[in-house]
């Protein structure tokens, strides 16, 4: 089996230093079910390659002695040393652990910089087809191509294999990448060759951390990964959702800051929403999305206002969005209300068909507690993805939090955010987003105003260009979201992880 891995990043020879595989050189690893060989088909200052070549010995296999459970294989002609399998993330984790676990001795500083990426697996048995290999790499922020391989090139009548040619492309760390691969490619192969038991629920959730909690498919994941024991992954789903479980009364007083009772003091989560909501009106939106919608709050100020015909909340905390149901009394209220509000749960950085059609999306204290990695993934969900008639955000301005009594200088306003942004580092930001994605900004304080410092709170209004695609008609009601423990304004928040397209 081949798993070749590319990178453009210039010096692109750097991959040598992160793999810790020089690329002058071809070197081999015997492995419990035969050898590991790697090589550089190509090694430029412009595009460097690394190979992976697994050389498995299927006797050793069905006889016993390769590593794997006894009977691991019951035939000697099999498809396990051609196919990409676990056999294939043991390879990985033997011959490329340092570059799985995060370090890179004389380069440390590679280990944490995205570079762009690509994968090639040569084979891949994809059980549920191209679709299931979509819905695996897609959320995670991979652009996916699939190639369906012929049974036998010289006997075209008999049809195409169960095996795929996959190439993954994305601009990430190189160990998510390899992390990504560890996990998924024996859940596509559906098959383990050795035994699973406590320690491989363990081994999932040190390998999906970051990840694997707000993935759609997680359920799936981890089902296939510990070899369908329904007992190991009910213990697996248990410790992914263990996050979600707490309650976010409990989680807020954990990482409150002396900032979240000053905001309370001069009611600025109140002021926020009814600035929102004016901008909103002013721009005469029918359907609003709010992202991150955390408690309801926002949605149930929305809701009050009949000029909003309707009114969606998507958050990654099934917890936040049973208080906002609650919030709303959603089951108490005619069907015909009923009708105007959908609830559901997703998160900001994957690709979502239901954040389509609607006239407004807003992110109300969202975006910074995304990692600043993710905010591109963030914007194409948004602005490129959902592409709304009007995007309303807003964001603490750093400026002010010398205001605040009790924050010490330098702190964030809450132990959750990732960063805040001056004045000056928002509107950045805002040009190059409406820039790039065919849209005027226009930014507005909310708060009490100080004549250097600004107000507490910075708002974006994002309008479309005349003339920009983009559809404004329903949404799309189907599909499953992401989840993520990051808070948003309302005690929920927004994911950060890989943008793409959940199913």
């Amino acid at each position: 089996m081949l798993l070749t891995l590319t990178t453009t990043h210039r010096p692109a020879t750097d991959l040598g230093y992160l793999l810790v595989k020089n690329p002058a050189h071809t070197q081999s690893f015997a492995l419990s079910f035969g050898k590991a060989h790697v090589f550089y088909p190509e090694a430029t200052e412009e595009r460097c390659t690394a190979a992976l070549l697994l050389d498995v010995d299927p006797v050793d296999l069905v006889r016993g002695r390769g590593g794997g459970e006894p009977g691991t294989l019951a035939q000697y002609v099999n498809d396990r040393p051609y196919v990409a399998s676990s056999f294939l993330s043991v390879a990985i984790a033997q011959v490329f652990g340092s570059a799985l676990g995060g370090k890179c001795r004389d380069r440390p500083e590679l280990a944490d910089a995205p570079l762009p990426l690509s994968a090639t697996i040569e084979a891949l048995p994809c059980r549920g087809g191209e679709g299931m290999l979509r819905r695996l790499f897609e959320p995670l922020g991979y652009e996916v191509a699939a190639e369906r391989l012929p049974l036998d090139e010289a006997f075209p009548d008999w049809g195409q294999s169960a095996y795929l040619r996959v190439s993954l492309a994305r601009t990430c760390r190189l160990r998510e990448l390899l992390a990504h691969l560890y996990v998924l490619v024996p859940v596509l192969d559906d098959k383990k060759h050795y035994y699973v038991g406590d320690a491989e629920v363990e081994n999932l959730l040190a390998k999906g951390e970051g990840w694997l909690a707000e993935h759609p498919e997680r359920e799936a994941i981890a089902l296939r990964y510990l070899k369908h024991s329904r007992p190991l992954f009910r213990a697996a789903l248990a410790r992914l959702v263990a996050d979600e479980e707490a309650s976010p009364e409990e989680a807020e007083d954990d990482k409150a800051a002396p900032e979240d009772r000053a905001e309370a003091r001069m009611s600025l989560d109140e002021e926020r929403r009814a600035a929102v909501v004016a901008a909103l009106r002013r721009a005469e939106a029918r359907s609003v999305l709010d992202l991150g919608c955390g408690e309801g709050k926002l949605l149930k100020r929305l809701v009050d206002e009949r000029v909003f015909e309707r009114v969606a909340g998507a958050d990654v905390s099934m917890r936040s969005l049973e208080i906002a149901k609650n919030r709303l009394r959603l089951d108490d209220l005619p069907d015909k209300q009923r009708r105007r509000i959908q609830l559901f749960q997703a998160s900001v950085t994957y690709r979502d068909a239901r954040f389509s059609g609607y006239d407004a999306i807003t992110l109300i204290e969202v975006i910074e507690h995304v990692d600043p990695p993710r905010l591109g993934a963030l914007t194409r969900v948004l602005f490129e993805h959902a592409r709304p008639r009007v995007a309303v955000v807003t964001t603490p301005n750093a400026e002010y939090n010398v205001r605040f009594e009790g924050l010490p200088r330098g702190a964030l306003r809450h132990g959750d955010h990732r960063f805040e942004w001056t004045r000056a580092e928002f509107h950045a930001f805002c040009a190059e987003v409406a820039g790039a994605h065919g849209y005027a900004v226009e930014h507005l304080p909310i708060g009490p105003m100080d004549p250097s410092l600004g107000a507490p709170t910075q708002m974006a209004i994002f309008t479309r260009a005349a003339g920009e695609d983009g559809a404004n008609g329903p949404g799309n009601a189907d599909g499953h979201g992401g989840a993520d423990g990051h808070g948003g304004a309302d005690g929920g928040g927004a994911g950060a992880q890989a943008e793409e397209e959940a199913p």
